[in-house]
């Protein structure tokens, strides 16, 4: 039985409820891409057992969190991800944020273990510009490309791709990378993402408001999405969605989202360090008391100092 069933919600001092957990289960990745912040040690393996995370997962989902976000580092490098997701209670939406890399051979016992849907790391449909971004082997683009198609066919739909517009990189990739999702029917949609400042990387920023209205002016339709208030573009039949982070105050009004290290600490923002509540040895009856800590910490609006 759920030791927290007739708990509150995490609800913060601003109104907003927590009803998200992005969940990194490693640092380790096999990949360096140009713009990561690399949260901690790529090769640390300071890292939640299945329990700790199956734990803190159900303590809050009896608080009225219904989605789980897992990601990294690179998820895929954990042999136990499979039993990882197959720990977790009944949520309405489990996904994993991945480069797609190792994701051929396991996306269908992922799906069967419980899994819904895959976020890819996809910044280039061009080879050289992919491995120029990514720091990866040479064979790694076709293993992701494998990995995508395999995971539509398994079902984990939609497949999100996530695209980082990097300046004089890969802007001028966005057409294609439209037409390659067009070929899923709608089971494929593209995140255009934009760069957040977690290194010296001003040089790569684009001018996020010359992207939304080349979008705008080539969409038959747009929505706006009350998560981060992103916009939500159809253009010749393919979805694409613009995620804009930075000076955005309406990103973090909405915000409903609680991060968890790999190391076992609750994150109340993402571009915040020094408001960490550590969970990594906390038995079922603390866990409540924590997490609610965690979400007393929230902000209204991100801090960039």
């Amino acid at each position: 039985m759920n030791p927290c069933g007739t708990c509150n919600s995490l609800t913060d001092n601003y109104g907003r409820t927590v009803k998200s957990l992005r969940m990194s289960i490693t640092n380790r990745c096999n990949f360096d891409c140009i713009y990561c912040h690399n949260e901690g040690d790529h090769g640390s393996l300071s890292e939640m057992s299945v329990e700790t995370i199956s734990n803190i997962v159900d303590v809050a989902s009896g608080m009225g969190v219904n989605r789980v976000k897992i990601s990294g580092g690179e998820p895929l490098i954990r042999n136990d991800l499979e039993d990882i997701v197959a720990s977790l209670p009944e949520l309405k939406d489990v996904s994993l944020t991945t480069n797609a890399s190792m994701l051929k051979g396991r996306a269908q016992s992922l799906k069967e273990c419980g899994l819904d849907r895959v976020n890819v790391s996809l910044d280039s449909l061009d080879p050289d510009t992919y491995r120029s971004i990514t720091n990866c082997n040479a064979n790694a683009f076709e293993r992701v490309l494998d990995g995508i198609h395999e995971a539509v066919d398994s079902g984990l739909n939609p497949v999100k791709l996530n695209m980082v517009l990097l300046k004089d990189i890969n802007e001028v990739g966005m057409d294609s990378m439209l037409e390659f999702t067009r070929q899923y029917n709608g089971n494929v949609i593209l995140q255009l993402i934009e760069l957040m400042d977690f290194k010296d990387v001003a040089q790569y920023r684009v001018n996020a408001d010359e992207v939304e209205r080349k979008l705008l002016s080539e969409a038959s339709n747009v929505t706006v999405r009350q998560m981060h208030h992103r916009k939500k573009y159809i253009i010749n039949g393919a979805e694409v969605e613009f995620v804009r982070p930075v000076d955005n105050t309406e990103f973090c009004a909405n915000c409903n989202r609680l991060r968890v290290t790999a190391d076992g600490k609750l994150k109340p923002c993402l571009l915040s360090n020094d408001d960490l509540v550590d969970v990594s040895n906390a038995s079922l009856d603390e866990l409540p008391s924590l997490l609610k800590l965690a979400v007393s910490k929230r902000v209204p609006f991100h801090r960039t100092e």
